[in-house]
């Protein structure tokens, strides 16, 4: 789905904007091709720059709890400086290359409740427009969706994704937000963890990845977030045994549970505010945190084959287009047909 809207800046007779993504896969760290077809109004007009913006829909933690906002999270000058005539049609093609954090917003096709956009931004006579509004889909890595599928052939399923404002300190994170993939625990650990949330920062060299996992609390004691951090390469990826390399990844994060909880066997000072607050020593240290509630996402049953694809709710791929237009835009004019 496209939104085309009339220069709001300049009122009727003003160019018109239409930016279409290439059908090819986005990925983290990859381009993000199209073309931005303008139309020339009802007079000659100066087309100053044409700037894409992207954009992520995300959750902020303060003292009265949590709330949503929208954060631009890079831009690119993809055109201008060029005369755009009366009633005159132009393409602009256009390659950007992706933050390699950008988060991933579908798992085989299937939405996982990230909410991303492509908006244009149109600078005319010393005007600017954020009309064009595109929703835009990320695929995984090849190394990030092997290690979701290793996941899945352990037994974890899909819960929830959400993007999170904040730094994850001791780690190389870019963006001002990270997202969290939230699954729920393989039967063999569920009477231990309630989920174990993943977070990839990936880089041109390989990834951080980041493992939480939120702790059952007993009659006496507070449940609490114990974190792991691994690091890993792009290279040879394709070659490792993912489901060994998890599993030990797993293994880690529940010793250093076992160890936390003989430390304090009642809870005490194990729950802090804020995932803005982790630290992680080496690659499997832990520290307090918060744990996020479910997103907005799918759900996703893990299958033998990996994390098998069956929504059940929240919102899908079309409800999301159907949205995120009025949610980036507010009160905005009304679209072009």
């Amino acid at each position: 789905m496209v939104f085309k809207r009339l220069l709001g800046s300049l009122g009727v007779g003003g160019p018109a904007v239409d930016t279409v993504l290439d059908p090819i896969a986005a990925v983290p760290g990859g381009t993000l091709s199209g073309q931005v077809h303008l139309k020339g109004g009802n007079a000659d007009f100066t087309i100053d720059h044409i700037t894409l913006e992207l954009i992520a829909r995300v959750e902020a933690e303060h003292d009265h709890g949590e709330s949503e906002g929208v954060v631009v999270f890079d831009r690119f000058t993809v055109g201008g400086g060029f005369r755009l005539g009366e009633g005159e049609h132009r393409s602009v093609p256009f390659g950007a290359v992706l933050p390699w954090e950008t988060p991933i917003t579908a798992l085989h096709g299937q939405p996982l409740g990230i909410v991303l956009g492509v908006r244009t931004e149109l600078g005319v006579a010393g005007a600017k427009d954020k009309g064009d509004l595109d929703p835009l889909t990320v695929s995984p890595l090849p190394l990030q969706e092997a290690i979701l599928e290793a996941f899945g052939q352990l037994g974890f399923g899909f819960k929830s994704a959400d993007l999170e404002y904040g730094q994850i300190r001791g780690t190389g994170q870019q963006l001002p937000f990270y997202q969290e993939i939230e699954l729920t625990p393989a039967p063999q650990y569920a009477h231990r963890v309630n989920e174990i949330e993943v977070t990839f920062l990936a880089n041109p060299g390989g990834m951080e990845v980041v493992l939480e996992a939120d702790k059952r609390g007993g009659l006496f004691s507070g449940g609490h977030d114990v974190l792991g951090r691994h690091t890993v390469s792009h290279e040879g990826a394709a070659q490792r045994d993912w489901n060994a390399v998890v599993g030990s990844w797993i293994t880690q994060l529940l010793d250093a549970h076992s160890a936390r909880t003989a430390h304090h066997p009642y809870g005490h000072g194990d729950v802090h505010g804020s995932h803005a607050h982790k630290d992680e020593h080496g690659h499997h240290g832990h520290h307090g945190g918060h744990r996020s509630g479910p997103g907005m996402g799918t759900v996703v049953a893990a299958g033998a084959a990996g994390l098998a694809v069956g929504v059940v709710g929240g919102m899908v791929a079309a409800e999301a287009v159907d949205e995120i237009g009025d949610f980036f835009e507010g009160d905005d004019e009304e679209d072009e047909a």
